[in-house]
């Protein structure tokens, strides 16, 4: 019987900023592609991943993380998304009306959904616009994250949920490389 394999975008949070937690790509697609996920390939160097594996979610997290602290001696966050996540991640797009840079568009990807009541205890925005969907902080930052002063809110405390986020140029990239 042959062995089904789900297509996963595997985000790994604070890698290669700076000189911390430095992380080669042909490295890790090699320790991905040892333990026996395929069709490994990155995109960038922030620590976008997309494979197959016949894992499911919480297993390939706890398998990637393992891999990553016994490989690169690093304790780094992850967070998946299926192929099929991923493209409706895009198809949502709930911004798309006023976010005009896509490299000012970003999306914080969650384990897991934040409570409602941390989500409806949120300020209102100021200087930028976000949304909360399911397991995605969708934020528009027009002057950028730094200039943005929505960028320097502590997400990770307002909503009781670490995240990594991404751009939407990524998150583009990203869900077209994980297309079935």
């Amino acid at each position: 019987m042959p062995v089904v394999s789900t297509r996963y975008v595997v985000l790994l949070r604070g890698i290669n900023v700076g000189r911390a937690r430095q992380i080669g790509m042909a490295e890790l697609r090699e320790t991905l592609t040892a333990r026996g996920h395929g069709a490994v390939r990155t995109h960038l160097r922030s620590g976008n991943v997309v494979l197959d594996s016949p894992l499911g979610e919480a297993e390939l997290v706890e398998d990637v993380e393992t891999a990553v602290r016994e490989r690169f001696g690093a304790q780094v966050p992850v967070v998946v998304r299926t192929g099929e996540e991923m493209a409706a991640v895009v198809a949502a797009d709930p911004l798309g009306a006023v976010a005009t840079d896509p490299a000012r568009y970003l999306v914080t990807f969650l384990p897991r959904a934040p409570d409602p009541e941390r989500v409806a205890a949120l300020p209102p925005a100021d200087g930028g616009e976000y949304r909360v969907a399911g397991r995605e902080l969708y934020l528009w930052l027009p002057d950028g994250v730094s200039s943005t002063p929505l960028g320097a809110w502590k997400w990770d405390t307002l909503l009781g949920v670490p995240g990594t986020a991404r751009n939407w140029n990524t998150v583009s990239t990203l869900a077209g490389m994980a297309g079935l």
